[in-house]
């Protein structure tokens, strides 16, 4: 019985030590390569369920990686629900070097220089590690190539690539897709024209912005085009992405087959030398802007518009940069889909007093009809069922839908959703194959627009 009893105890320990040994392999512990731009340091605002609390930054020295670490440990420091991030950094010139062959953690968090994030990708999936990026993954055709081998790549190695989309966990972009899948409500979702597009996203932002209730300092890159990218190349990926979730979900697209990119335009913001001061600590224009001075003005090129078709259906989305917002206001937002019964429309502006509502309007322009509108109270009934305290009032000649405080969240709260499904696709080893087509068809998109903007200019 002795006997028997020591080896049952020596195959609970082999079995315990077994057990240890795959949580340990099965652990997801962040890296972060390079960062220059907040998003970085937001996906870390709260504590990840499974992930390690030990993560790595490796970085050249520059302001952002110690905005990046001041930030974090802004986290861990706060009065309310502190993290408890143990960072491990190293900062010098091989960072790239050093974070690929050292390799203690699995995943690649990357915001910061867009020109270089194309190379980082691929680096980092060349050496089996997942990627988890901020967009844009690719600002030009070249990146967009070197992107298409990069999920080749990861393939190969068995890993996951994801870029960062965070409006699709915005309550006003989940029932904007809600109400336009509701056929009572909605009718059927018009192909629109180039003059005419059944969809329009516009977003207006802002250079000097508050980021964690500090004032946000920008790296003085984040105004050259060659390193940051065009507008059109850049925030477009969210409303693109939102065009394909809201309207095709699920689906498997073929850019080369289901997208004609139709026209394109871009033109600069005008930034002055105070207001690069006041945005960057910088008391010049660095050497490499110069190229883009005219008059002792900075000319940002971060605006544009992009016309195209997803499977026969219009879209316009446009993007404008202005240096500051207005006191009181913020970034703003217009996403209009039309369909044959109504438009459903999403406003942030000043008639909204810069907080986004949802509206639905009539398409045609003599109003609602009396069904038309007890179509619409009742296909409204099926979704507020699944979203306690939604309401639907009437104002002009449509209907706003009110929106319960408790399904609000900021922006930056987003960033934990987007990580853990990510994490989640790293933990099963699996991605649908329609993220990775959402992922292509976007990037296809915006560089395949800017170069066509640059053909017109």
């Amino acid at each position: 019985m002795k006997k028997l009893a020591i080896a049952l105890l020596v195959i609970a320990t082999l079995n315990s030590c077994k057990s240890e040994k795959e949580t340990s392999s099965d652990k997801l512990t962040l890296m972060t390569l390079d960062p220059g731009h907040f998003h970085a340091s937001l996906i870390q605002k709260s504590m990840l369920p499974g992930i390690d609390s030990v993560c790595y930054v490796y970085a050249p020295k520059s302001l952002g990686v110690s905005a990046h670490l001041a930030l974090l440990n802004g986290y861990n420091i706060r009065e309310e629900s502190p993290t408890s991030w143990k960072v491990e950094s190293y900062i010098n010139a091989d960072f790239l070097e050093k974070m690929l062959e050292e390799k203690p953690g699995n995943i690649v968090v990357l915001a910061g220089n867009n020109k270089r994030k194309t190379d980082y990708i691929h680096k980092s999936v060349s050496a089996a590690l997942n990627v988890l990026s901020d967009k844009p993954m690719a600002i030009n055709k070249d990146g967009f190539n070197l992107l298409i081998d990069a999920f080749d790549v990861a393939k190969e190695k068995k890993v996951m690539l994801y870029d960062i989309m965070t409006e699709r966990y915005n309550i006003f972009s989940i029932l904007q897709k809600e109400l336009i899948h509701n056929a009572d409500l909605f009718g059927t979702l018009e192909k629109g024209t180039l003059e005419n597009p059944a969809i329009i996203k516009n977003s207006v932002h802002h250079f000097y912005k508050e980021v964690s209730g500090k004032p946000l300092i920008r790296p003085d890159w984040y105004y050259d085009v060659e390193q940051e990218g065009e507008g059109i190349v850049d925030v477009t990926t969210h409303s693109i992405d939102l065009i394909q979730w809201q309207l095709f979900p699920e689906n498997v697209f073929d850019y080369k087959a289901d997208v004609e990119v139709l026209n394109a335009n871009r033109y600069p913001t005008k930034i002055s030398l105070a207001q690069f001061k006041q945005s960057t600590g910088d008391a010049a224009f660095p050497s490499f802007l110069q190229k883009d001075v005219k008059n002792d003005t900075l000319n940002v090129y971060a605006n544009g518009e992009i016309n195209y078709s997803l499977k026969g259906v219009h879209s316009k989305v446009a993007v404008q940069w202005n240096y500051q917002a207005p006191e009181g206001s913020g970034d703003t937002h217009l996403s209009q889909i039309r369909g044959t019964r109504s438009i459903v429309s999403i406003k942030q502006g000043k008639e909204q007093n810069y907080k986004p509502r949802l509206y639905i309007e009539p398409a045609a322009a003599t109003g609602f009809t009396e069904d038309d509108k007890k179509a619409i109270t009742a296909g409204f009934e099926t979704i507020a069922s699944k979203y306690k305290g939604l309401m639907l009032k009437p104002e002009g000649k449509g209907y706003v839908i009110e929106v319960p405080a408790d399904l609000l969240e900021g922006h930056e709260e987003h960033f934990a959703h987007v990580a853990n499904k990510f994490f989640d696709y790293v933990r099963t080893g699996e991605m649908p194959e329609w993220e990775k087509s959402y992922m292509l068809t976007k990037y296809y998109i915006t560089t395949e627009a800017l170069a066509k903007a640059k053909t017109l200019r």
